[in-house]
Protein backbone atom coordinates (compact mmCIF):
# COMPACT_ATOMS: atom_id res chain seq x y z
CA UNK A 1 0.00 0.00 0.00
CA UNK A 2 1.25 3.52 -0.91
CA UNK A 3 0.65 7.05 0.18
CA UNK A 4 -1.65 7.55 -3.04
CA UNK A 5 -3.51 4.66 -2.72
CA UNK A 6 -4.42 5.56 0.84
CA UNK A 7 -5.38 9.06 -0.25
CA UNK A 8 -7.18 8.26 -3.37
CA UNK A 9 -9.40 5.64 -1.32
CA UNK A 10 -9.93 8.58 1.48
CA UNK A 11 -10.70 10.79 -0.76
CA UNK A 12 -13.20 8.57 -2.25
CA UNK A 13 -15.07 8.00 0.95
CA UNK A 14 -14.93 11.62 2.04
CA UNK A 15 -15.81 13.54 -1.61
CA UNK A 16 -18.39 10.96 -1.84
CA UNK A 17 -20.02 11.81 1.18
CA UNK A 18 -19.75 15.75 0.46
CA UNK A 19 -21.48 15.55 -2.58
CA UNK A 20 -25.10 14.85 -0.39
CA UNK A 21 -23.73 17.40 2.92
CA UNK A 22 -22.07 20.56 0.59
CA UNK A 23 -23.22 23.13 2.98
CA UNK A 24 -22.97 21.12 6.17
CA UNK A 25 -19.70 22.07 7.51
CA UNK A 26 -18.28 21.94 11.21
CA UNK A 27 -14.41 22.21 12.39
CA UNK A 28 -13.40 18.71 13.25
CA UNK A 29 -9.60 18.08 14.84
CA UNK A 30 -7.88 14.75 15.51
CA UNK A 31 -4.71 14.45 17.18
CA UNK A 32 -3.12 10.70 16.29
CA UNK A 33 0.55 11.53 18.25
CA UNK A 34 3.18 9.67 18.82
CA UNK A 35 3.81 6.82 16.74
CA UNK A 36 6.64 4.84 18.24
CA UNK A 37 8.35 2.24 15.67
CA UNK A 38 10.88 0.36 17.67
CA UNK A 39 13.70 -1.50 16.04
CA UNK A 40 14.31 0.57 12.97
CA UNK A 41 17.61 1.64 14.12
CA UNK A 42 18.61 -2.01 14.07
CA UNK A 43 19.36 -1.34 10.12
CA UNK A 44 22.42 0.90 11.41
CA UNK A 45 22.71 4.31 12.74
CA UNK A 46 21.01 7.14 12.03
CA UNK A 47 22.76 8.51 9.33
CA UNK A 48 22.51 4.76 7.51
CA UNK A 49 18.38 4.56 8.50
CA UNK A 50 18.41 7.45 6.47
CA UNK A 51 19.47 6.48 3.58
CA UNK A 52 17.86 2.97 3.70
CA UNK A 53 14.70 5.32 4.23
CA UNK A 54 14.90 7.29 1.07
CA UNK A 55 15.91 4.15 -0.60
CA UNK A 56 12.56 2.63 0.47
CA UNK A 57 10.70 5.94 -1.06
CA UNK A 58 12.26 5.42 -4.19
CA UNK A 59 11.33 1.84 -4.55
CA UNK A 60 7.99 2.33 -3.13
CA UNK A 61 7.24 5.11 -5.17
CA UNK A 62 8.42 3.08 -8.29
CA UNK A 63 6.78 0.03 -7.21
CA UNK A 64 2.93 1.42 -6.62
CA UNK A 65 2.75 4.55 -9.03
CA UNK A 66 4.53 2.79 -12.17
CA UNK A 67 7.26 4.71 -11.96
CA UNK A 68 6.10 7.62 -10.85
CA UNK A 69 3.29 7.94 -12.69
CA UNK A 70 1.09 10.71 -11.66
CA UNK A 71 3.27 11.88 -9.27
CA UNK A 72 4.67 15.91 -10.40
CA UNK A 73 7.95 16.94 -8.73
CA UNK A 74 7.47 21.17 -8.26
CA UNK A 75 10.73 21.61 -6.15
CA UNK A 76 13.22 19.62 -4.28
CA UNK A 77 15.61 21.92 -3.12
CA UNK A 78 17.48 22.52 0.13
CA UNK A 79 16.34 25.07 2.51
CA UNK A 80 17.46 27.31 5.33
CA UNK A 81 16.55 29.29 8.35
CA UNK A 82 12.79 27.61 8.34
CA UNK A 83 12.58 26.81 12.17
CA UNK A 84 11.48 23.10 13.06
CA UNK A 85 10.80 21.77 16.19
CA UNK A 86 10.52 25.19 18.04
CA UNK A 87 13.93 26.21 15.83
CA UNK A 88 15.91 23.29 16.83
CA UNK A 89 16.18 22.04 13.03
CA UNK A 90 16.09 24.63 10.21
CA UNK A 91 17.77 23.56 7.38
CA UNK A 92 17.61 20.54 5.11
CA UNK A 93 16.21 19.07 2.30
CA UNK A 94 12.08 20.68 0.77
CA UNK A 95 10.47 19.03 -1.57
CA UNK A 96 6.63 19.59 -3.12
CA UNK A 97 4.73 17.46 -5.09
CA UNK A 98 1.19 16.54 -6.47
CA UNK A 99 0.00 13.45 -6.56
CA UNK A 100 -2.64 13.24 -9.39
CA UNK A 101 -5.15 10.88 -8.29
CA UNK A 102 -7.51 10.66 -11.05
CA UNK A 103 -6.24 7.38 -12.76
CA UNK A 104 -7.05 5.47 -8.59
CA UNK A 105 -10.71 6.46 -8.73
CA UNK A 106 -13.68 5.29 -10.57
CA UNK A 107 -14.87 6.90 -13.53
CA UNK A 108 -18.19 7.61 -12.25
CA UNK A 109 -16.43 9.84 -9.25
CA UNK A 110 -14.11 11.53 -11.72
CA UNK A 111 -17.40 13.19 -13.46
CA UNK A 112 -19.13 14.03 -10.22
CA UNK A 113 -16.17 15.63 -8.74
CA UNK A 114 -15.25 19.34 -8.90
CA UNK A 115 -12.12 20.33 -10.72
CA UNK A 116 -8.73 19.66 -8.89
CA UNK A 117 -10.10 17.64 -5.79
CA UNK A 118 -8.08 14.52 -7.00
CA UNK A 119 -4.90 17.01 -7.01
CA UNK A 120 -3.33 16.27 -3.35
CA UNK A 121 -0.22 18.40 -2.63
CA UNK A 122 2.38 17.47 -0.21
CA UNK A 123 5.15 19.94 1.23
CA UNK A 124 8.20 18.22 3.09
CA UNK A 125 11.01 19.42 5.31
CA UNK A 126 13.75 16.95 5.53
CA UNK A 127 16.02 17.96 8.19
CA UNK A 128 16.85 14.45 9.63
CA UNK A 129 16.65 13.47 12.11
CA UNK A 130 13.64 15.44 12.31
CA UNK A 131 11.14 15.78 9.21
CA UNK A 132 7.60 17.29 8.46
CA UNK A 133 5.50 16.32 5.75
CA UNK A 134 2.23 18.03 5.05
CA UNK A 135 -0.88 17.43 3.19
CA UNK A 136 -3.28 19.28 1.48
CA UNK A 137 -6.07 19.63 -1.16
CA UNK A 138 -6.56 23.04 -1.52
CA UNK A 139 -7.98 22.87 -5.12
CA UNK A 140 -11.17 21.84 -3.58
CA UNK A 141 -11.07 21.58 0.62
CA UNK A 142 -8.53 24.27 1.12
CA UNK A 143 -8.16 24.86 4.81
CA UNK A 144 -10.64 22.57 5.45
CA UNK A 145 -8.32 19.11 5.02
CA UNK A 146 -5.08 19.19 6.49
CA UNK A 147 -2.74 15.97 7.88
CA UNK A 148 0.86 16.75 9.24
CA UNK A 149 3.17 14.50 10.04
CA UNK A 150 6.48 15.08 12.60
CA UNK A 151 8.55 12.76 12.22
CA UNK A 152 11.96 12.49 14.78
CA UNK A 153 14.29 9.27 14.83
CA UNK A 154 15.98 8.77 18.01
CA UNK A 155 18.22 6.14 19.20
CA UNK A 156 15.95 4.66 22.26
CA UNK A 157 13.53 1.63 22.17
CA UNK A 158 10.44 4.41 22.25
CA UNK A 159 10.15 5.28 25.75
CA UNK A 160 10.94 8.99 25.72
CA UNK A 161 6.84 10.57 26.64
CA UNK A 162 6.86 13.38 24.51
CA UNK A 163 9.85 13.97 22.15
CA UNK A 164 7.22 16.63 20.11
CA UNK A 165 7.39 18.95 22.79
CA UNK A 166 3.24 18.87 22.91
CA UNK A 167 2.16 21.80 24.86
CA UNK A 168 -0.20 20.51 27.99
CA UNK A 169 -3.84 20.89 26.28
CA UNK A 170 -2.42 18.59 22.79
CA UNK A 171 -0.89 16.03 25.25
CA UNK A 172 -4.19 15.47 26.98
CA UNK A 173 -5.66 14.60 23.60
CA UNK A 174 -3.38 12.67 22.16
CA UNK A 175 -2.79 9.00 21.25
CA UNK A 176 -0.16 6.71 21.39
CA UNK A 177 0.65 4.02 19.23
CA UNK A 178 3.28 1.71 19.89
CA UNK A 179 4.12 -0.77 16.51
CA UNK A 180 5.95 -3.64 16.52
CA UNK A 181 7.50 -4.27 13.06
CA UNK A 182 8.65 -7.82 13.99
CA UNK A 183 5.29 -9.35 15.93
CA UNK A 184 2.19 -6.90 14.73
CA UNK A 185 -0.12 -8.73 12.79
CA UNK A 186 0.01 -7.84 8.61
CA UNK A 187 -3.06 -8.24 6.23
CA UNK A 188 -2.89 -11.15 4.39
CA UNK A 189 -3.14 -8.77 1.03
CA UNK A 190 -0.18 -6.64 2.46
CA UNK A 191 2.15 -9.81 3.81
CA UNK A 192 5.14 -11.00 1.79
CA UNK A 193 7.81 -13.04 2.96
CA UNK A 194 10.87 -11.51 1.75
CA UNK A 195 9.44 -8.50 3.73
CA UNK A 196 9.03 -10.02 7.33
CA UNK A 197 11.46 -9.07 10.09
CA UNK A 198 10.70 -12.18 12.34
CA UNK A 199 12.13 -14.35 9.01
CA UNK A 200 14.74 -12.01 7.05
CA UNK A 201 18.16 -12.46 7.64
CA UNK A 202 20.77 -9.77 6.08
CA UNK A 203 23.19 -11.43 3.83
CA UNK A 204 25.74 -8.39 4.14
CA UNK A 205 25.46 -7.56 7.94
CA UNK A 206 24.57 -10.35 9.95
CA UNK A 207 21.36 -8.39 11.16
CA UNK A 208 18.37 -10.21 11.49
CA UNK A 209 15.69 -11.74 12.14
CA UNK A 210 13.85 -10.27 14.82
CA UNK A 211 12.60 -12.99 17.19
CA UNK A 212 10.26 -12.87 20.25
CA UNK A 213 8.14 -10.26 21.86
CA UNK A 214 11.32 -8.67 23.62
CA UNK A 215 13.57 -8.59 20.34
CA UNK A 216 14.56 -4.82 20.88
CA UNK A 217 15.95 -4.93 23.91
CA UNK A 218 18.54 -7.85 22.90
CA UNK A 219 19.71 -6.24 19.54
CA UNK A 220 22.23 -3.22 19.11
CA UNK A 221 21.84 -0.52 17.46
CA UNK A 222 18.00 0.27 17.66
CA UNK A 223 16.39 3.27 16.93
CA UNK A 224 12.41 4.47 16.99
CA UNK A 225 10.91 6.62 14.89
CA UNK A 226 8.24 8.67 16.44
CA UNK A 227 5.70 10.13 14.43
CA UNK A 228 2.76 13.02 15.61
CA UNK A 229 0.23 12.33 12.65
CA UNK A 230 -2.80 15.31 13.32
CA UNK A 231 -5.32 15.57 11.32
CA UNK A 232 -8.00 18.63 10.81
CA UNK A 233 -10.90 17.60 8.26
CA UNK A 234 -14.06 20.10 8.53
CA UNK A 235 -16.79 18.41 7.34
CA UNK A 236 -19.96 17.82 9.83
CA UNK A 237 -21.07 14.09 10.01
CA UNK A 238 -18.15 12.39 9.05
CA UNK A 239 -15.76 12.34 12.08
CA UNK A 240 -16.61 8.81 13.56
CA UNK A 241 -15.87 7.59 9.73
CA UNK A 242 -12.67 9.52 9.13
CA UNK A 243 -11.21 9.33 12.02
CA UNK A 244 -11.37 4.91 12.25
CA UNK A 245 -10.51 5.37 8.26
CA UNK A 246 -7.36 7.58 9.13
CA UNK A 247 -6.51 5.23 12.33
CA UNK A 248 -6.36 2.20 10.75
CA UNK A 249 -4.84 3.55 6.90
CA UNK A 250 -2.05 5.28 8.77
CA UNK A 251 -0.90 2.51 10.92
CA UNK A 252 -0.92 0.24 7.84
CA UNK A 253 1.67 2.38 6.10
CA UNK A 254 3.91 3.09 8.71
CA UNK A 255 4.02 -0.83 9.38
CA UNK A 256 3.74 -2.17 5.96
CA UNK A 257 7.07 0.72 5.16
CA UNK A 258 9.00 -0.06 7.89
CA UNK A 259 9.01 -3.72 7.86
CA UNK A 260 9.96 -3.04 4.02
CA UNK A 261 12.98 -0.36 5.23
CA UNK A 262 14.07 -3.24 7.62
CA UNK A 263 14.02 -6.38 5.15
CA UNK A 264 15.45 -4.17 2.25
CA UNK A 265 18.99 -3.65 4.15
CA UNK A 266 21.14 -5.28 1.34
CA UNK A 267 19.44 -3.71 -1.27
CA UNK A 268 21.05 0.13 -0.27
CA UNK A 269 23.85 -1.13 2.02
CA UNK A 270 26.22 -0.32 -0.47
CA UNK A 271 25.30 3.28 -0.91
CA UNK A 272 28.58 5.32 0.89
CA UNK A 273 27.26 8.59 1.89
CA UNK A 274 28.83 10.75 4.53
CA UNK A 275 26.89 12.11 7.56
CA UNK A 276 24.87 15.25 6.85
CA UNK A 277 25.21 15.39 2.82
CA UNK A 278 22.85 16.85 1.16
CA UNK A 279 19.92 14.51 0.55
CA UNK A 280 19.55 15.65 -3.32
CA UNK A 281 23.15 13.85 -3.34
CA UNK A 282 21.42 10.75 -1.30
CA UNK A 283 18.42 10.26 -3.90
CA UNK A 284 21.32 10.49 -6.50
CA UNK A 285 22.86 7.75 -5.48
CA UNK A 286 20.10 5.65 -5.10
CA UNK A 287 18.23 6.73 -8.27
CA UNK A 288 21.87 5.51 -10.22
CA UNK A 289 21.67 2.43 -8.25
CA UNK A 290 17.75 1.72 -8.89
CA UNK A 291 18.67 2.52 -12.41
CA UNK A 292 21.32 -0.14 -13.05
Amino acid sequence: VSLRQIISEFLIRCLSQSLLLPQVRRQIRVSLGDRSISGLGEVTECAGYQVAQLYSVAEASKNNTGGGEGIEVLKNEPFTDYPLLGGKYSSGQYTYKIYHLASKVPAFIRILLPKNSLEIHEEAWNAYPYCKTVITNPGYMKDNFVIMIESFHIGDVGNQHNVHELPPDKLKIREVVHIDIANDPVASADYKEDEDPSKFKSQKTGRGPLVGKDWKHNVQPVMTCYKLVTCEFKWFGLQTRIEGFIQKAERRLFTNFHRQVFCWIDRCKDIKVKYGVCELMIEASIASIMNG
